[in-house]
């Protein structure tokens, strides 16, 4: 999963002419899904935007010291499959974005993940797959790109069996 972190003193959402979120200090995050990511990638992701330190600490003035649960602030996601884009000549080819209802669930699963982890209504959303216009007012301006890593078939293989409860078959027991 990839996200674009702009810290901003508000952002909101809009479809067509209605405010679908808003939010006031925090931290306005693009999130992309690839093809290759599972639920690590969620979890990776969420504790991530919740602890990344891109505020300054409220008493000292120091710089980069406090995170979004710190300062109890705001986080409006939305999600952007153009994240993972890579250009053929001049026109932008998406592939490698995972498609539509299965990025739509692990998207959802994001969401469900940092409402969890922290204050449910500090954590807003756009809407899935509409046509919207992101309003933000960047601070700083402070913006970050941020990448899940690449997880090792092992760990791929130990999600697997956490989430279907059967365990996986190798190569060698395939081919028998």
């Amino acid at each position: 999963m990839k996200a674009i972190i702009q810290r901003v003193t508000s952002a909101s959402v809009t479809v067509g002419d209605e405010i679908v979120s808003s939010i006031g200090r925090g931290l306005c995050v693009l999130v992309g899904i690839s093809a290759d990511d599972n639920a690590n990638d969620v979890d990776w992701l969420a504790r991530k935007l919740l602890n990344i330190r891109l505020f300054e600490e409220a008493g000292t003035g120091k710089r980069w010291m406090q995170s979004v649960t710190d300062q109890q602030l705001e986080v409006l996601c939305v999600s952007q499959f153009t994240l993972y884009h890579r250009l053929k000549g001049n026109r932008p080819d998406f592939s490698r974005a995972m498609q539509g209802t299965e990025a739509q669930e692990l998207y959802g699963t994001l969401l469900t993940k940092l409402r969890d982890l922290y204050l449910a209504d500090r954590i807003k959303d756009g809407r899935f797959g509409a046509m919207m216009q992101v309003h933000i007012q960047n601070d700083g301006p402070v913006t970050l790109e941020i990448e899940s890593p690449p997880q090792r078939e092992q760990q791929k293989q130990k999600l697997q069996r956490s989430t279907t409860g059967t365990k996986p078959q190798s190569n060698i027991e395939l081919n028998e």
